[in-house]
């Protein structure tokens, strides 16, 4: 259980409403960390904010890839449940059972897919799942050599 609650919408004040429509224009997501941040408008656009513009800059250098493996490597080892599930843990479970059998994806992982997207992002979810198959097969059959890691 978490030490602190997380910050009630339809009852907080403006300055917190605010913050949050601003973060959901952005195109953001709350997540229960955002919503435990909330209790300071000032630590919620520290926190936030600046780890996003940061964020952008590590992708800009080094790529986006590259970037949510650092991250996502980050949390895993810290054993951070709510960043490690950021980095979509459902999307590596829907990924790993579609390639392990299409046939037979659990019904449960699905129906946690269905509440998590919308049926256009699982449509689109799928759709690079397929090719990435594709892609995997494609270089398995012909055996073709991995690309040189560019440093």
């Amino acid at each position: 259980m978490s030490y602190i609650s997380k910050i009630d919408l339809s009852t907080a004040p403006q300055e917190v409403r605010a913050a949050v429509d601003n973060h959901l224009a952005q195109g953001y997501q709350l997540t229960n960390e955002k919503l435990t941040l909330l209790h300071n408008v000032t630590a919620f656009h520290t926190l936030e904010e600046s780890s996003y513009e940061l964020d952008r800059e590590l992708q800009r250098l080094i790529g986006k890839r590259a970037a949510d493996f650092y991250e996502y490597a980050i949390s895993l080892q810290n054993d951070c449940l709510v960043c490690s599930a950021y980095f979509s843990r459902l999307l590596i479970e829907y990924g790993r059972a579609i390639a392990r059998d299409p046939k037979h994806v659990p019904e449960d992982l699905m129906r946690l897919m269905q509440q998590t997207f919308t049926e256009e992002q699982l449509v689109v979810i799928t759709t690079m799942g397929v090719f990435m198959i594709a892609n995997n097969y494609f270089n398995d059959i012909l055996n073709v050599d991995p690309a040189p890691v560019q440093e």
